[in-house]
């Protein structure tokens, strides 16, 4: 079996890494340019990152996104959990895809790859180099971090999400937000390790649902387990039962519909 990646190209990828030079979303965020000079082409550009991704993840069936820590090690107990829990995914019919680099990414793309479903992985273009690890299958690169998000939920069916830190938070309520105000439908959102989320949703109980920010229904958006079984059960019950999940997700819904519908 060869176990090369199937890599869609992007010569230009962590170029800002070995140059120095700034990143192109650095570029992009760093104040407004006239138009006519560079942000013309980051436009087309950043549609070209979307065809490419959209091109090489067209045929991908159904997937898992797993998010996690990068800096997870082989060994520890969270990496060789997020391994069984993307092996127990890929054993029930699920592809994986992940942020394509170490720590837990790395692990999801190993179970996938001891499954042997399709092992995907999004890398990024960072200002300090990230390598595609190993165990990816199909690589594609992005320079932009918002179109690979895309990517990251537009071809998964739910996230699992592993202990991790700023960039698996920035994950996590991106998804709450798209679930919440409808944007995707039938999506389980699964937190793996109570203890680790415990103090978070305590946080969103006492603080933001005491202060009236969040509904009750918003917090059953989301999935708590230490188990690899349920995360799988949970997964594959909402792919067979699918009004399930739809129904958990429309009271949080209705709760923002008359949130925003409030003058």
């Amino acid at each position: 079996m060869n176990n090369e990646p199937r890599k869609v190209e992007n010569p230009s990828l962590n170029r800002a890494a070995r140059t120095g030079r700034p990143t192109e979303d650095e570029r992009l965020l760093e104040g407004p340019e006239p138009f006519y000079k560079t942000d013309t082409w980051r436009v087309m550009r950043i549609l070209g990152e979307f065809v490419e991704g959209f091109d090489a993840l067209a045929e991908l069936e159904t997937a898992v996104t797993i998010f996690g820590s990068a800096r997870a090690k082989p060994g520890d107990v969270q990496y060789e959990t997020a391994v069984t829990v993307a092996q127990k995914l890929g054993e029930a019919g699920f592809n994986i895809i992940t942020g394509g680099g170490p720590g837990i990414m790395e692990a999801g793309n190993k179970g996938a790859r001891l499954a042997g479903v399709q092992s995907v992985g999004l890398n990024i273009e960072l200002p300090f180099e990230q390598h595609l690890n190993p165990y990816v299958d199909l690589s594609i690169d992005f320079r932009y971090f918002f179109t690979r998000k895309v990517m990251l939920v537009k071809y998964a069916q739910a996230f699992v999400i592993f202990p991790g830190g700023f960039g698996t938070m920035d994950e996590l309520f991106e998804s709450l937000t798209l679930i919440q105000t409808g944007k995707v439908q039938n999506f389980p959102v699964v937190l793996f390790d109570t203890a680790y989320w415990g103090g978070l949703v305590a946080w969103l109980k006492d603080t933001m649902l005491a202060e009236g920010k969040i509904s009750a229904e918003d917090l059953d958006l989301l999935i708590l387990t230490d188990s690899p079984d349920e995360v799988r059960d949970v997964i594959v019950r909402a792919q067979q039962d699918r009004e399930w999940r739809r129904q958990q997700e429309e009271g949080a819904r209705q709760v923002a519909r008359e949130a925003y519908g409030r003058r």
